[in-house]
């Protein structure tokens, strides 16, 4: 897959899924995501699915200070409606790492490994999500702040162009690479910004 170089800088995501351990996936459990794997699960690269990554792994971090986040160990609660708006994007992205899953997902062997309803959607939480680890029951509630980083000024009239059916290839172009710049100074220049995704403590 070509793909901009930035994917690659990109902060990774490791964790332990016992169900890939158990089943021989592979032999310790360890699984690594990098961003060119939400990529790949959303079909497109956008400042939401950014957030939904970045949003996963500082819950991840919060929840698991100084340890392997355990995959299938979270349950995950939105305030918003599974069709509403870009939930939907995000929940995909959230699911892929953590391994929570709504009604559809994966039953367990016996008593172990469930990961079905593990995600709820309009939810009574005060942040935009809610995870929580089914262990321990320690938890943190995040928002995605995505107007901390702002547009090009240009990208808003190349769209409406594009959609218009107005604009040639080099416009078109222009628009990409707008488009995936603002992308890339969510992933690596606000990684860590405390305000891009905003935490109140449940």
């Amino acid at each position: 897959m070509n793909h901009p170089a930035f994917f690659d800088h990109a902060p990774v995501i490791t964790v332990h899924d016992a169900l890939a351990a158990f089943l021989g996936a592979c032999d310790d459990g360890m699984i690594t995501y990098r961003y060119i794997d939400a990529v790949r699960l959303a079909g497109h690269s956008c400042p939401t699915v950014a957030g939904a990554y970045l949003m996963t792994r500082r819950a991840l971090a919060l929840l698991y200070p100084d340890q392997t986040p355990e995959r299938g160990a979270v349950q995950v609660r939105f305030a918003s409606a599974l069709d509403e708006g870009v939930t939907g994007v995000i929940g995909s992205v959230v699911g892929l790492i953590t391994g929570a899953a709504g009604p559809g997902g994966f039953k367990g062997i016996g008593r172990d490994f469930t990961r079905q309803n593990l995600m709820h959607f309009a939810s009574e939480t005060e942040g935009e999500a809610h995870f929580e680890r089914l262990d321990n029951g320690a938890a943190v509630v995040l928002s995605m702040q995505m107007n901390r980083v702002q547009a090009d000024a240009r990208t808003g009239a190349l769209l409406r162009k594009i959609l218009a059916g107005l604009a040639d290839a080099q416009e078109r172009t222009e628009f990409a690479t707008l488009w995936q710049d603002r992308v890339r100074r969510i992933l690596i220049d606000h990684a860590d910004d405390r305000e891009l995704i905003a935490e109140t403590r449940p």
